[in-house]
């Protein structure tokens, strides 16, 4: 879990591995929080699954700027 600070946000990216079956590969749930001042302000909840941790991370991020853009 990474963040960053975007116009007076902070907006967090998160990776959460998934993995149903032992025999499945590897997957990453999506989401994305927005907090100001220690306060959450959004969460996204999951955006998707993705087959990289890097790409779930992007598709957080991405929906936490979206959301800053609409809301800020």
């Amino acid at each position: 879990m990474e963040s960053q600070s975007y116009h007076c946000y902070r907006v967090w990216r998160h990776a959460i591995l998934q993995q149903e079956d032992i025999l499945e590969p590897e997957r990453y749930a999506a989401s994305g929080t927005i907090t100001m001042g220690g306060k959450l302000i959004e969460a996204s909840g999951v955006l998707g699954h993705f087959d990289t941790e890097e790409e779930a991370q992007h598709a957080g991020l991405d929906w936490a700027r979206a959301w800053v853009d609409a809301h800020g």
